[in-house]
């Protein structure tokens, strides 16, 4: 499945200091900066803002993709007062990498839910902008297809077989005479 737009955003975390034996700082995404031009790899970290115990800073550039099989996902999320961009930091794992490293942003809930699972990353969503909310319409209004709702046919349950037949119930009580599982 290949990615219909893209738009690059910008990625503000904050580092606050905590009372922790194991650790000095928490780590959050805070805001997205979009069209915010790429930054060179290995570059320094910006500095954007700080404050007592707090700093914020710009740690890298990343595409959000938009797909045309995900707008259900995009209009669940344009719903939420306020929509979220999601943002998914990685633990730095070698010696010269930072702390954390921006992975992926997404605005859709039901992709950044599944980084979710191992536990391992920070996934949180930011507000979104209002830029890239009128993005996301757009692309929505372009490219969803509503997909009628289908209900599933219950298939009778047969005592005998365990489970559930493929047969319709009629036939089943014509073979036992009408008679329930006890008469039978």
């Amino acid at each position: 499945m290949s990615a219909l737009e893209t738009l690059p955003v910008g990625i503000v975390v904050e580092r606050r200091e905590i009372d922790n034996r194991w650790e000095d700082y928490a780590w959050s995404p805070v805001a997205v900066i979009p069209g915010a031009p790429p930054m060179d790899d290995g570059s320094e970290w910006r500095l954007l803002r700080e404050g007592e115990g707090w700093r914020h800073y710009m740690i890298g550039t990343l595409e959000i993709e938009l797909f045309r099989r995900e707008t259900n996902g995009y209009k669940v999320n344009l719903s939420n007062t306020p929509p979220h961009v999601y943002v998914v930091l990685s633990r730095g794992e070698e010696a010269e990498e930072a702390e954390i490293v921006p992975f992926m942003v997404t605005v859709c809930p039901y992709e950044a839910e599944s980084y979710t699972e191992g536990g391992e990353d920070i996934v949180e969503g930011v507000p979104m902008p209002d830029e890239i909310a009128a993005w996301v319409q757009a692309f929505i209004d372009a490219h969803h297809v509503e997909e009628p709702f289908k209900k599933r046919k219950n298939k009778p349950y047969d005592p005998r077989k365990g489970g559930f037949s493929k047969r319709p119930r009629a036939s089943l009580d014509r073979e036992s005479g009408g008679k329930g599982r006890e008469d039978a």
